[in-house]
């Protein structure tokens, strides 16, 4: 850190002009407008105080939280009185969703010995909060089915379906056993799911020490990292078809909403699964023999990490309370002045998995603090010129149910008034990380400079910039450090899943923002009883100064959006963007086809031998048929249909903004922003993605395998790398299209500018 803040203020001596803000009007104000908006947002980013957010998280992390519980309810209502007190028009929107509890959890090794697991976090003496074991939800995986199976066990490294693969390479089959895997790689869900497809009856989830305990640093409470009974609880719920209620795909869990039968909600696992610990899921590996594990699957337990099966065989039995829950959905809005029918959203959830400080109280203090600022300038006498509706979630922390529920629920209005939506999930110490939609890549490069970092006193932008070139390895993906150096924008990651803004971005097509700082704050409490105000305060965001400036990027970003005379949308970095998730699917289709060339003459030469063990030769997989050369041209098509318009779109704004801006300070510009509006809804597809209708955003979605992680150009991507030749002709034709709906969207824009500043 001291390296970096040298390094930086020698840059700063030479190049002044590269650290200050952006000269010239906002985009989307004129240079008067600008002048006001800056007024207003530094009287906004001298508000938030990190003692504030210090009580917030104190207050709000005191008890657990989860859906259900009495405490959940109580900070539900205890934000609504903040935000009423704050002058803030407010309400709690409530909804009945399917929550599962255990009623019964059990692991056992019957054969070599026996072991019975504890399936217990214990207290920590010097942690307060840890005690708290009456109001505790047990660990284990929301959404596994009962279960009561007993079988050989069989190690499957992060169970993916690379893992599968290897194992059927090895001999090994995973049908009628039990399976052990270690968290990472993908989304837990995706474990349960994986081992099913392959004959598993039983899944096990525990927390290896090289990913986030011991081999990491030290372990609670000596230092931030997961401690041998520490477990991850969290959802397996198969979001990658819909996220939300199980029970009530696509409308909203209200109280007389139609509901699938529990037997027909194809979300909820196959078969039994449970998180453990690494104190508990060792003696299990241990038990295994047979063949030595590859060396990237081993872990850092002291042991020889072996395959199986057998000869470990393990009982697992698990039981739930299949009840329905109430969720508490805390709603603030402030009316429009000029727009009140275009909406600019923010959310964060509310809900933990236990005492949640850092997942999820670290994002929703800033989140607070931004509406006790914005009500302060209210009573200062600022106006924005559209509705800003602020979000608390509940029910994050299972499914998404809180935000999906709510969206669905308002879908119709939503559509017609939803320009965008900025998500938080939790924030520590560090960079500050952003995806979203890359419509709104410049705008967030925008505010992203006129944010300081708390501990180098640079704009948080130039310090990101200064880790990328610094800090990444020069052969890490996606990093080309001539780029980060010289494109006027840093690039920000797509959305896949795994918090709130997946039902506004991937079903509703809201274009979408995703913030928080981290990067410097490794640790090992994730979903687990210490993940509380005292492991926060001691090895994260320890004096909220990052908090502080989350809510000031936070808040600016809403201040800015909600303020512009023209939507600041931006369809360069867009066009630029979609443009190398053309050139990615067309490499994967044409590596695919070399891999399957290439595999083909090895095995008739046969060549095909052990690659991790020697000793053991490998089984040759089957010959392939050789796929077909897959023709691009409508995605090209659509991507010329694309630049063409963003290229039109850029100089009706430069004319729009010539002379300072005065016609965007004079023009009526309601049509040309009910057409903004429309493009990221034209990146969607009313009948959605191969199998999964619910995502209807072509552009971006979570991974079918992957969970979390996202896919672009998810149809045509997936389908290639599932090998379905035909299928994926037949979306590239369905994307090319999207691509030219979206220029159609943004050419509308171009001639509805042109009319409002003529």
């Amino acid at each position: 850190m001291k390296r970096l803040v040298i390094y930086s203020l020698c840059l700063a001596l030479i190049c002044p002009a590269a650290f200050s803000a952006e000269s010239g009007p906002l985009r989307g104000f004129s240079t008067e407008s600008t002048r006001t908006e800056r007024d207003w947002e530094t009287k906004f980013r001298a508000l938030p105080d990190p003692a504030n957010l210090r009580s917030y998280m104190q207050r709000l992390a005191a008890r657990p939280h989860h859906v259900g519980s009495p405490y959940d309810k109580e900070n539900a209502e205890w934000i609504l009185s903040k935000f009423k007190e704050w002058g803030l028009d407010a309400q709690i929107e409530t909804f009945d969703v399917l929550f599962p509890t255990p009623k019964e959890r059990s692991l056992e090794l019957v054969e070599p010995t026996h072991f019975t697991a504890k399936l217990e976090e214990p207290t920590v003496g010097t942690d307060p909060t840890s005690t708290q074991h009456q109001e505790q939800l047990p660990t284990y995986n929301a959404y596994s089915i009962d279960g009561d199976v007993t079988a050989p066990l069989v190690y499957v490294n992060y169970g993916i379906p690379e893992d599968y693969e290897m194992l059927d390479r090895l001999g090994i089959s995973v049908k009628g056993a039990i399976v052990i895997a270690r968290y990472g790689g993908s989304w837990r869900g995706i474990k349960p799911k994986v081992a099913a497809e392959h004959g598993a009856v039983g899944c096990l989830i525990y927390s290896d020490p090289r990913d986030d305990g011991y081999f990491q640093g030290e372990v609670f409470p000596e230092g931030a990292y997961r401690n041998k009974d520490g477990v991850q609880r969290g959802s397996v719920m198969d979001m990658p078809v819909y996220p939300g209620d199980p029970l009530t795909p696509g409308v909203g869990a209200t109280k007389d909403a139609k509901r699938l039968p529990r037997s027909e909600a194809v979300t909820l696992t196959k078969i039994p699964v449970m998180p453990i610990s690494y104190g508990d899921a060792q003696p299990l590996l241990a038990a295994l023999k047979g063949r030595v594990a590859p060396q990237s699957w081993r872990g850092a337990l002291p042991m020889t990490y072996h395959l199986g099966p057998g000869p470990a065989k393990v009982h697992l039995k698990l039981a739930f309370n299949w009840d329905l829950k109430p969720i508490y959905d805390v709603i603030a809005r402030i009316p429009g002045a000029a727009y009140p029918d275009e909406w600019i959203i923010r959310g964060n959830h509310h809900d933990g998995w236990v005492n949640g400080a850092e997942d999820p109280i670290s994002g929703l203090g800033p989140l607070l603090e931004e509406a006790r600022g914005l009500g302060l300038l209210m009573k200062q006498g600022w106006k924005p010129k559209r509705t800003i509706v602020i979000c608390a979630w509940d029910g994050e922390e299972p499914g998404l149910l809180g935000s999906t529920e709510w969206a669905e629920a308002h879908a119709e209005e939503l559509q017609r008034k939803a320009a965008v939506y900025i998500n938080s999930d939790g924030n520590g110490r560090g960079y500050l990380e952003v995806e979203g939609s890359h419509t709104l890549e410049r705008f967030i490069n925008g505010v992203a400079r006129d944010i300081d970092d708390p501990e180098s006193k640079l704009s948080v932008w130039k310090r990101l910039q200064f880790h990328r070139i610094a800090d990444q390895p020069s052969a890490a993906p996606g990093v080309d450090k001539q780029e980060v150096r010289n494109r006027p924008d840093l690039r920000i990651g797509a959305l896949g899943s795994g918090s709130d803004y997946t039902a506004f971005l991937d079903h509703l097509g809201i274009a979408s923002v995703n913030m928080g700082f981290g990067g410097e704050d490794g640790g090992g409490i994730y979903h687990s009883i210490y993940d509380d105000f005292y492991w926060y305060t001691h090895f994260s965001d320890t004096d909220f100064s990052y908090g502080r400036a989350l809510a000031q990027a936070a808040g600016t970003t809403v201040m800015r959006l909600a303020d512009a005379e023209l939507l600041p949308f931006d369809f360069d970095d867009l066009t630029d963007t979609v443009r190398r998730y053309v050139d990615e699917v067309k490499k994967l289709a044409g590596d695919k086809r070399d891999q399957i060339i290439e595999r083909n003459r090895q095995i008739d030469e046969g060549l095909f031998a052990a690659i991790e063990d020697p000793k053991h030769k490998m089984a040759a997989p089957p010959k392939e048929p050789v796929p077909p050369f897959l023709n691009f041209a409508p995605l090209d098509n659509g991507m010329a249909a694309l630049q063409r318009t963003a290229q039109l779109y850029d100089e009706a704004l430069a004319h729009a903004t010539e002379n300072g801006g005065s016609a965007l300070a004079r023009a009526a510009l309601r049509e040309a922003n009910a057409k903004l509006i429309t493009v990221e809804r034209a990146l969607t597809l009313k009948d959605g993605l191969p199998n999964r209708p619910w995502f209807k955003h072509q552009i971006y979605a979570p991974g079918f395998y992957t969970g979390y992680g996202v896919k672009t150009l998810p149809a045509v991507r997936e389908s290639i790398e599932q090998k379905q030749w035909k299928l994926a002709e037949e979306e590239i034709v369905k994307v090319g299209k999207v691509l030219e709906n979206a220029g159609e969207a943004i050419q509308g824009a171009t001639a509805e500018l042109g009319r409002a500043v003529r």
